[in-house]
């Protein structure tokens, strides 16, 4: 093709637009941040930390990394299309059977599922405002009606929920522990709202932080299988487990469900590594032991600087904390990063005063409160 016959920029963005269906062109993607390499270079810095993610700051399970080093050999090989092994284990695990569990490629996979598979065009998707950004993506890019409902002090208000749900909506997420504030729904109030769900509502239940809850009026989803409601409890070896790169998570529902989404679910979802990795981590209790008291002690130190530097925080059941600095969180952020800590500003939120913090190592953590003590005493 001649130059003179290039489309401009201009143009060749307006024939995109043409080929596209309205909801993918309102669609406002997930943004990712930037390699931590990356930002070292821009901003001439070395040693930096990433308290952004809310990654497991112990590293991956010892157990699963040799297993990983012992599978590497057999990379010429497809995955197990069914993850057989590792969907065996699941089911003794949590003591359900193996019909109940579909595996994917992280937990966000699991809930795309839900919603390619029972929501139609016309029906809708409910979750709270202030909740895992995942939600509005993956119902949008379905081309799938959605409605978020406020929280209520930075918790899922069910009441207000059972209230929105109408005829048209067909599945609801609820994410036990929250993200980004950390909070729960307690037992009663969650079994409350599952008489008030009707029939053929399916509910998401979220629960990526379960590991880290010390409440003890936390409702685990998988005692309520049979109770009522349709319910896929959505979990995840990103987080305890410190199985990130490897993106696998899984969900655990009724059979009759789960058969449905089996047919939706790409061949091959999930790499043989990722499988083989968490087969391992499965039966590291020691590193998730590790794992959960490091995070308690950290949650407890950083609560109480946050409390000493004059600010505010919201209590978490999860592996971060929620901060509300009384100023713009964008400008804090920013300046965090020039002393080499990077978290996450939460404007995009709604949340324009506040940041959260991964609970890092120990020396993470009091880098952390070191560097945003001279942030907040800087003019």
């Amino acid at each position: 093709m001649s130059a003179s016959r290039t489309p401009s920029r201009a143009q060749a963005q307006a024939e995109a637009r043409r080929l596209v269906g309205e909801h993918v062109e309102r669609l406002i993607p997930y943004p990712p941040g930037k390699p931590i390499e990356e930002l070292e270079r821009e901003l001439g810095l070395t040693g930096s930390i990433k308290l952004a993610s809310n990654e497991n700051p112990l590293g991956p399970s010892p157990r699963a990394v040799e297993a990983l080093a012992r599978a590497l050999t057999g990379l010429h090989r497809y995955p197990d299309g069914s993850a057989f092994y590792l969907k065996q284990r699941l089911a003794a695990h949590h003591e359900v059977t193996p019909e109940e569990v579909i595996v994917g490629n992280g937990s966000n996979e699991i809930i795309e599922l839900l919603i390619k598979t029972f929501v139609g065009p016309e029906e809708e998707v409910l979750f709270a405002e202030q909740s895992f950004a995942v939600y509005p993506i993956a119902a949008q890019s379905a081309g799938a009606r959605w409605v978020a409902v406020p929280l209520r002090d930075y918790t899922h208000d069910l009441e207000a929920m059972a209230d929105r749900i109408g005829t048209r909506t067909k599945l609801v997420f609820i994410a036990n522990p929250n993200n980004p504030t950390g909070t729960i729904v307690r037992r009663e109030a969650f079994e409350r709202f599952l008489g008030r769900v009707p029939d053929g509502v399916i509910i998401g239940l979220d629960e990526a932080y379960f590991e880290y809850v010390t409440d003890p009026e936390f409702p685990d989803g998988l005692r309520y299988r049979d109770r009522g409601p349709l319910l896929v409890a959505m979990r995840t070896f990103s987080k305890i487990y410190g199985l990130a790169g490897l993106r696998i998570g899984y969900g655990v529902g009724p059979g009759h469900l789960v058969q449905y989404m089996e047919r939706v679910r790409q061949p091959f979802n999930v790499n043989s590594l990722a499988q083989v990795g968490a087969l391992a981590a499965l039966d590291d209790t020691e590193h998730v032991a590790r794992a959960q008291r490091v995070n308690r002690e950290g949650l407890e130190y950083l609560s109480r600087e946050v409390i000493r530097l004059g600010l505010a925080y919201v209590p978490s059941q999860a592996n971060f904390l929620l901060i509300h600095l009384k100023r713009d969180g964008q400008a804090i952020y920013e300046a965090l990063l020039r002393q080499g800590v990077i978290v996450r500003p939460m404007r995009g939120y709604g949340l324009p005063e506040s940041i959260r913090v991964t609970v890092g190592t120990p020396e993470e953590n009091r880098r952390f409160i070191r560097a945003l003590e001279t942030v907040l005493n800087q003019k």
